[in-house]
């Protein structure tokens, strides 16, 4: 595996957004998986907790975003590091097939997993016409 695929991918701007502090936004590494009823994502957000993660859903973009402390460890300084500390942020635009009501997530040790559950597909409906 190249080196280039192991480093953090920096977010130019994934969301329309103003920043009002100095940190670097990195964009998370996403596994989509596909079920009968549902599509499954899965992002990888390290230092992430169940409190530092924010998921939004305006219009047709689901918006993820992790905020990270960077952790300072008492009497040692940093001579050499090769994990930069960050926050997350990644835009998906969803399609009609998803049922926004019903999506659901979850973290744990730092891998943020969101069920997408699908629609159930529109059925056809008789509409009866009177005569006025």
């Amino acid at each position: 595996m190249a080196d280039k695929e192991m480093q953090k991918r920096e977010a130019s701007s994934p969301v329309e957004t103003e920043r009002t502090k100095s940190v670097k936004v990195f964009i998370p590494r996403v596994d989509i998986c596909e079920t009968q009823d549902a599509i499954v994502l899965l992002a990888d957000m390290p230092g992430v907790d169940d409190k530092s993660v924010d998921i939004t859903l305006e219009k047709n973009v689901l918006t993820l975003s992790g905020k990270v402390t960077p952790v300072a460890r008492e009497g040692y300084r940093a001579a050499y590091a090769e994990y930069e500390a960050g926050d997350y942020e990644r835009a998906f635009t969803l399609s009609d097939e998803i049922d926004r009501d019903r999506i659901e997530a979850s973290v744990k040790d730092g891998v943020l997993k969101l069920t997408l559950p699908k629609a159930e597909p529109v059925k056809l409906r008789k509409i009866s016409v009177k005569a006025s």
